[in-house]
């Protein structure tokens, strides 16, 4: 994937946006998840606050290193392979990927356009891939 100047700063200023409201955004993301797919609230055992700052530091890593995701490759990668751990099968990043488009579409509103939320997707199913490949090494 090769993303342009503009497109980058186009989910940057997006994630910006959203990010004010951190705390907000991370249990609107788990409220949507677990409305998708109950089953996902037995994978959490811990503190949500923690795992939604988690969460947004995660997305704040990776909407930074836009510019240059093949440094976040190793990053990415790690993180696949911790969910190991977790039972997160494949499948599992699709319901995750359409919780994330529904949270920023809630969050940003009318100003989460068609190319906007097309970067967004293009963007999670690179992420999703990555995860999944570092799962299985």
């Amino acid at each position: 994937m090769a993303l342009g100047n503009e497109e980058i700063e186009l989910v940057r200023s997006s994630f910006e946006k959203v990010y004010m409201n951190k705390d907000e955004v991370a249990a609107l993301f788990y409220s949507k998840l677990f409305a998708m797919e109950p089953s996902f609230k037995s994978l959490f055992k811990g503190d949500m606050n923690e795992q939604g700052r988690k969460l947004m530091l995660m997305l704040k890593t990776l909407i930074s290193g836009l510019g240059d995701l093949a440094s976040l490759v190793p990053v990415i990668q790690e993180m696949g392979k911790r969910h190991i751990k977790y039972r997160v099968k494949s499948q599992d990043y699709d319901v995750v990927g359409a919780a994330l488009l529904a949270t920023l579409q809630q969050g940003l509103g009318t100003e989460f356009t068609p190319k906007l939320k097309g970067l967004w997707t293009e963007i999670y199913q690179i992420v999703a891939k990555t995860a999944i490949e570092g799962s299985k090494q």
